[in-house]
């Protein structure tokens, strides 16, 4: 027996044939994944790589928040827009009112200075009227007219002269309005005359009297006899008064602004 037998080998033992074989599949299969990793690296490096980046989605409660700002703003911009269509009626309003009030005054101004020409107008009447009665009661005292009508038929031109100026008004018979028949009705009611009421009646009341015969007081009327449709009486020098029509009322005119048709007399 060698003295060395007994000391231990230093060398490796040796490897199985099975050991090795499949320690070389592991080291080819790593190798292949390597491979196959590179490969896909070249190709990735070779494409640019894109990145979408997306904006934050708001919150639900953050476009509740947006919504009612946009409402309440929405809400005061038309309260703003009422408030100034507010102004602006009351200011128009305002305007108008005040256009209303002057227009007023002067309206009520004018009535003022018609009212007081009107009591001036029957003031001065009232002092004819009584100037009336005077000469009624001297019945036998010629007219101070310049008619040389005397008795009755002065007392009644001086009536129908004292109305001149008073309104037209159909069916009126005073004291301050008067139809054509109103007025000859009540000028000779002051003498103690009762004429008919209406023209037709007071053209053939009296007796018929000829145009080139005519003296003051005669009842001078327009169409036919028992048809007349006016009537008027004649104060003398050529001249008649009468409630013409709406736009003259009562007035004196001759013979010659309307020539009349015939006429009767009653005194």
């Amino acid at each position: 027996m060698s003295h060395t037998a007994h000391i231990r080998s230093h060398r490796k033992p040796r490897r199985s044939a099975s050991t090795i074989a499949m320690r070389a599949g592991v080291a080819s299969g790593v190798l292949g994944t390597l491979a196959v990793a590179t490969a896909a690296g070249t190709a990735n490096a070779a494409e640019p790589v894109t990145q979408t980046l997306e904006l934050p989605v708001l919150t639900g409660d953050l476009a509740a928040q947006v919504a009612q700002s946009a409402q309440a703003t929405q809400q005061a911009a038309a309260n703003y827009q009422l408030h100034a269509e507010r102004d602006a009626a009351a200011s128009a309003a305002a305007k108008e009112a005040k256009k209303d009030l002057a227009h007023a005054k002067a309206e009520a101004k004018k009535k003022s200075e018609a009212a007081r020409k009107a009591a001036a107008e029957r003031a001065t009447r009232a002092a004819e009227r009584t100037t009336l009665s005077t000469t009624a009661s001297s019945a036998d005292a010629p007219s101070s007219s310049s008619s040389t009508a005397t008795g009755s038929a002065a007392a009644v031109i001086a009536f129908v002269k004292a109305q001149i100026g008073d309104a037209y008004v159909s069916g009126g018979t005073g004291p301050n309005s008067w139809d054509c028949s109103g007025l000859m009705q009540t000028a000779f009611k002051q003498v103690g005359v009762d004429l008919p009421r209406v023209s037709q009646d007071q053209s053939t009341f009296g007796t018929q009297v000829s145009l080139d015969n005519l003296q003051p007081g005669d009842i001078l009327y327009w169409g036919s006899a028992g048809s007349a449709y006016h009537v008027a009486v004649y104060v003398g020098d050529g001249m008649f008064v009468g409630a013409q029509n709406p736009s003259t009322g009562v007035a004196e005119k001759p013979l010659s602004y309307d020539p009349p048709t015939g006429a009767v007399r009653v005194l």
